[in-house]
């Protein structure tokens, strides 16, 4: 197989013989299954409950998935023609260094570091620790577990792309299964006597929809949003991907319509199997659905679903997040360091290093609970960013990308809105959580500012 660098365009000149260009060795195949794998993981196992309760009725349930699959697919245009318009590694990280100023796209991997990608790992990793213990029924520390997880996954992807990748495309191919044994039992067992009744409580609650207007929608789409969110890391392994201008926007178009079929399946499942009072009123729809199909054997196998598939987020975080930091190191604007790869294995060795070990700190030290709440509000200030790097980059004489957005400028500015309506209605309901992950995400600047001093030195 023809192995060649990365594409330069729009890339630093490396700080040293030592910075190497990542090799392109990814096709079609695993660059889909990086899209499904980042985006799936326990959310659909859990958050449709969540939505019910803010809803309140069958209706209204599927519509909330259904207009965040629609957001979600509307993301995916705009990252497959920001991808193949800058197809180098880094992701939005390299779309926002060139539409806007470096510093912009430091705060990107600042926050990525600090708060979007490690909390969301270090909670993801507990997750997983947790139903690892009811499967097995061993009496260890969650925590330990955890970090054994992600030592394990940061020491496979440094073997390389390669192994990276394949573990990757594994364990999102069996998730997938899961997913669907869950569709499959959902619709196979016993029916709700009543699916299409809310919880009476929730029904008769003031922001019940309808009558309540659009802030219980509002606050059903965080969880949605939240589980379809994670298309955007696929773009991060850009650099690695064999002929991106045509490869990450399929793989954008086929993972995000992969996971609206899985995410909306599972929702009608659950709604036929619980009802929407029944799915109201659980915190485990997953563990219910399969409880009444096959007992509790099927409470069992869904709890290895859930392990696999949070393995398997995991697994896809490693992969693609340290790309971020290897371009910053590429960059001189971090340390330089993360910008080398293993000239044995190709991996940026020191980027997944140090994305396990943030991760796992923050697992180890019980605050991603808190961390979790403001993950959303940092992240969809940057999906509605590079939303508005669609209309920069097109009104630049040289843009010629190779995939563009069905729908412009109304879908794009459509996605941006929704994007950033949501921010604003976390920072509303959510101020002292909000505004601690914006004071992360501001801690950013004097470290952008040391670093640029250093480099300038």
């Amino acid at each position: 197989m023809n192995e060649s660098p990365s594409d330069t365009r729009g890339s630093p000149t490396p700080a040293s013989s030592a910075t190497a260009p990542l090799l392109r060795r990814l096709g079609l195949f695993h660059a889909t299954t990086a899209v499904i794998g980042g985006i799936v993981g326990a959310g659909i196992f859990l958050n449709p409950s969540v939505v019910a309760r803010q809803v309140g009725s069958m209706g209204w349930i599927l519509a909330a998935w259904i207009l965040g699959g629609l957001v979600a697919m509307v993301g995916s245009w705009i990252y497959a023609e920001l991808g193949s318009e800058r197809p180098a590694a880094g992701g939005q990280y390299v779309f926002f260094r060139e539409a806007y100023h470096p510093a912009v796209a430091f705060l990107y991997g600042w926050g990525l570091l600090w708060v979007i990608q490690s909390g969301g790992m270090a909670a993801v990793a507990i997750t997983f620790a947790q139903y690892l213990r009811t499967v097995v029924g061993w009496g260890f520390d969650d925590r330990v577990m955890a970090v054994a997880a992600l030592a394990v996954l940061s020491a496979m992807n440094c073997l390389g792309v390669r192994t990276g990748a394949a573990t990757q495309s594994l364990l999102t191919v069996l998730k997938s299964v899961a997913i669907a044994g869950l569709v499959l039992a959902g619709f196979l067992g016993p029916a709700a006597a009543h699916p299409a009744t809310a919880a009476g409580a929730v029904a008769a609650g003031p922001d019940a929809i309808p009558g309540g207007g659009l802030v219980p929608l509002l606050g059903a789409m965080v969880p949605v949003l939240f589980a379809y969110g994670g298309w955007q890391t696929a773009g991060f392994l850009a650099g690695e991907v064999r002929d991106p201008g045509r490869t990450l926007p399929r793989a954008l178009i086929l993972g995000i319509a992969g996971v609206i079929a899985l995410y909306l399946g599972a929702n009608a499942a659950y709604l036929r199997a619980l009802g929407a009072d029944g799915l109201a009123g659980t915190k485990t729809p997953a563990s219910d659905v399969l409880r009444l199909a096959l007992g509790e054997s099927g409470a069992r196998w869904i709890a290895i679903g859930i392990v696999v598939s949070t393995l398997g987020f995991l697994s896809q975080g490693m992969l693609t997040a340290p790309r971020v930091y290897y371009a910053m190191g590429h960059d001189r604007v971090f340390f330089t360091g993360l910008g080398r790869v293993d000239p044995r294995t190709g991996a940026p060795t020191a980027a997944i290093l140090l994305q396990g070990g943030v991760a796992a700190l923050i697992a180890c030290s019980g605050s991603y609970e808190a961390i979790l709440n403001y993950v959303v509000s940092v992240d969809f200030i940057f999906y509605g960013l590079a939303g508005v790097c669609i209309f920069v980059f097109r009104r630049r004489p040289e843009s010629a990308p190779g995939f563009r957005v069905p729908g412009h400028p109304w879908t794009t500015l459509a996605f941006t809105a929704v994007c950033w309506i949501v921010v604003a209605n976390l920072v509303r309901q959510q101020p002292l959580q909000s505004a601690i992950g914006l004071g992360i995400l501001a801690a950013g600047l004097p470290a952008f500012g040391y670093w640029r001093r250093k480099t300038s030195e």
